[in-house]
């Protein structure tokens, strides 16, 4: 339920910068590492908006992934932990033959 009233949060500001953005045609000149271009200033509010929006999203889900590898590797290695017999000691060795007889 959290999510959803996230994700609706960032879904009305999209496109509350989208209904702003159409307002205006002005054209600015955008200048990237490669090319320089002229872009209508809706559009280039609503492309940079979504690629962040993307970016971040990929980014967080990284994170999430390797916490997640890193708590089932854990698990895994509690669980085996739990299966192992004990040792026995040396001196508990003699005792258990001895009482065996």
């Amino acid at each position: 339920m959290k999510y959803l009233l996230i994700f609706l949060i960032v879904l009305a500001f999209f496109v509350l910068s989208v209904t702003l953005g159409a307002h205006n045609d002005q054209l600015v000149s955008f200048n990237y590492l490669i090319a320089k271009g002229e872009y209508c200033l809706s559009t280039l509010l609503a492309t940079l908006f979504a690629s962040g929006f993307l970016l971040c999203w990929i980014i967080c889900g990284l994170f999430y992934l390797r916490v997640h590898l890193r708590l089932s590797r854990a698990e895994r290695k509690i669980r085996l932990l739990e299966q192992k017999p004990k040792p026995i000691a040396p001196g508990e060795e003699k005792n258990s033959l001895r009482s065996k007889k």
